[in-house]
């Protein structure tokens, strides 16, 4: 028998619904995850997420669609997977709070001054994580926390007022819960992205490592953690995406989907560092007019591309006048 070959979206459908597969690790980067992570759910493969989109624009549908299948939806990510682990045996009403550590990303010590002078070689310089150009971005915004904030209501039925952000520089605690009783609890490691993906992988079971090929957490060398709270004006994102999150629907997508335009036009010395959370705010106030509280998957898929188009046209039309443009040294 010939092997088949498939590319694309049909590719990623096909492999997604695989029969072998007992469950689908969905690491695709924007809404183009979304389609193969359906396919997924619906050929009853448990989802070990690692792809924002899929809850952050298709919560609204994708979470009765796993309900309907029986299908897991498992947190890959280092945040949803440290709250994940600290909730197993946690019972009913158990949880009052969700606490999202934030490393503050590449200007947490900058005054806002500065921030108008930002260039795209500072930015995309982390002092913890080694990430990709486009999540080093929005871990400098905050705006990836302020998505991940949107994605723990999603994953955990949590209330937003019951969700708060925290700066944390060493990110060591990678999130922490708040029970009932007032007890926090958390979970610790070096900033590796290893162990959230096999956990996610191999829960309900923990898989025994090698002290030789596994970065345990050394006390001393941790040394200390320290902790305080995000200054609102240096990171506007995380007020946008709570805002953008209480509206629900289609607005959640629509954030998600200018960010990535706005951040790739600052890569691509379009723009600079705080027109990005101009342009994603412009963008959400003109969906206002078109927000879908309930959408299908359809609409959820044309207000991604909508929003892209619309961050796109707003800057070529000259709609969107840039304060300053920065380019990369």
């Amino acid at each position: 028998m010939q092997p088949e070959i498939l590319v694309g979206d049909e590719g990623a459908v096909e492999v997604a619904r695989h029969p072998d597969a007992e469950a689908v690790v969905t690491g695709i980067v924007g809404c183009a995850g979304l389609l193969p992570t359906v396919a997924a759910i619906k050929a009853g493969k448990d989802i070990c997420l690692a792809n924002k989109e899929t809850l952050i624009a298709g919560g609204p549908f994708v979470l009765p669609l796993a309900a309907e299948y029986g299908v897991k939806i498992l947190p890959a990510d280092s945040e949803h997977s440290a709250i994940f682990q600290v909730m197993q045996g946690l019972p009913e009403g158990g949880l009052r709070k969700i606490i999202l550590t934030a490393s503050g990303g590449a200007f947490r010590d900058w005054p806002v001054e500065k921030l108008a002078d930002v260039t795209v070689d500072q930015a995309i310089t982390h002092p913890n994580w080694s990430m990709g150009k486009k999540i080093t971005i929005d871990s400098a915004t905050l705006m990836n926390k302020g998505l991940e904030v949107i994605e723990a209501h999603y994953l955990y039925g949590v209330d937003y007022d019951d969700i708060e952000i925290v700066i944390h520089p060493q990110s060591i605690i990678h999130s922490m819960i708040e029970t009932a009783d007032s007890s926090v609890l958390a979970q610790l490691g070096w900033p590796d992205m290893r162990l959230p993906i096999m956990y996610t992988m191999s829960w309900p079971e923990r898989v025994m490592t090698r002290n030789e090929t596994w970065p345990r957490l050394d006390f001393f060398k941790a040394n200390s953690l320290t902790f305080k709270k995000p200054d609102h004006e240096k990171y506007p994102a995380m007020e946008l995406a709570y805002a953008a999150g209480r509206a629900g629907g289609t607005m959640t997508g629509v954030l998600s989907a200018a960010n990535e335009q706005s951040v790739q036009m600052f890569i691509d010395e379009r723009i600079g560092y705080l027109d990005i959370m101009r342009l994603n705010e412009a963008c959400c106030e003109a969906h206002k007019a078109e927000l879908v509280l309930k959408p299908n998957l359809e609409e959820i898929v044309h207000y991604d591309q909508w929003a892209r188009k619309w961050v796109e046209n707003a800057v070529v039309s000259g709609a969107f006048k840039p304060r300053v443009v920065v380019a990369a040294k």
